[in-house]
């Protein structure tokens, strides 16, 4: 499968990655495109918050950053997720660290179905299609 998951940090190791692949092919095959090469790179705040000054002129700490490569229908791109940002984002909101991971990986991957979540009705939108989705992973 195109979906490939790499991190950089010894304090992280991504569990099930042949379930998430599956999930994340399934909800790419729902919204109707073609799975291309999807990379995570998982890493701490510091490699993404450099990543959010350097690409994006943002200089302020993200749980996510993503690259859209897309060609038509067939999806691309690189999602950069800081752990540590999930970790304290699960903490914030009462949830636990693998569903605000979940939530945070099926956000990228809607970003690269064409998804936005800048306006109020985007939001929405983006945080219905994350619900929708995290009720299909299956096996964890």
């Amino acid at each position: 499968m195109p979906v490939s998951f790499l991190h950089s940090s010894e304090n992280f190791s991504l569990q099930k990655k042949a379930v998430l692949k599956k999930w994340i092919s399934a909800i790419i095959k729902q919204e109707k495109k073609k799975e291309g090469k999807i990379i995570f790179l998982f890493c701490n705040d510091k490699k993404l918050h450099s990543i959010n000054k350097e690409f994006l002129n943002h200089d302020t700490l993200t749980d996510i950053i993503t690259f859209d490569y897309s060609e038509g229908e067939k999806i691309s791109g690189e999602i950069y997720i800081s752990t540590e940002r999930v970790f304290e984002n699960a903490e914030k909101f009462s949830g636990s660290f693998l569903e605000e991971l979940h939530r945070v990986m099926i956000h990228g991957v809607l970003h690269l179905c064409g998804y936005k979540d800048k306006s109020p009705a985007d939001k929405k939108q983006m945080r219905q299609k994350e619900e929708e989705a995290l009720k299909k992973v299956i096996g964890y």
